[in-house]
């Protein structure tokens, strides 16, 4: 029987832990690295192969361990990213949709107005007059609540936020949730 030191045990983590990155650290690590690098850059087109690379692994290893260690895949990490910036930019500044559509990374404002309201429940305008409608009321509100109760919820499918909206029981918006 092959007796196993601590060097072995560092240098190659169990067979179970090679697709938990909760129980690799030096993979969780580059999962991280990777994903840093995407919320600095979320303008950029980020698909799985270059963040494979940042991270060190295969592009299929890759997408499996970042959906498990961060609960949604790297591309819907990436449109939440996007749709909050967008959210922060409609709300504080004066640009126009478009213009915040591609300083966001979207390639086409029908693209970028259709995700955005698939995932937020609202268009871009709609959006932007609402908060502006509820700029006095949410003015107290430290900006981390604001962003984490504007975050979109990537993890139920646009079909389902779809049957819950004619359901009434879909997410109710911000000025709602400040009553």
């Amino acid at each position: 029987m092959h007796a196993r030191n601590d060097h072995d045990h560092d240098a190659h983590p169990p067979a179970e832990a090679v697709d938990d990155p909760l129980r690799d650290p030096a993979l969780l690590r580059r999962l991280l690295r990777a994903k840093d690098r995407m919320d600095a850059a979320s303008h950029e087109a980020w698909p799985v192969e270059r963040l494979a690379g940042i991270g060190g692994v295969s592009t299929a290893h890759f997408a499996r361990c970042f959906k498990r260690a961060f609960g949604v895949p790297p591309h819907r990490y990436l449109l939440t990213r996007r749709i909050e910036q967008a959210t922060t930019l409609l709300r504080d500044t004066g640009l126009t949709i478009t213009e915040i559509a591609f300083a966001t990374g979207w390639e086409s404002l029908g693209t970028f107005g259709r995700t955005f309201r698939d995932v937020t429940g609202r268009s871009p305008g709609a959006m932007r007059v609402e908060a502006r409608a509820n700029g006095r009321q949410l003015a107290h509100v430290p900006a981390c609540i604001l962003k984490a109760a504007q975050r979109p919820d990537l993890t139920t499918a646009v079909l389902e936020k779809r049957r819950r909206k004619a359901e009434g029981t879909f997410r109710p918006p911000i000025e709602e949730m400040s009553k």
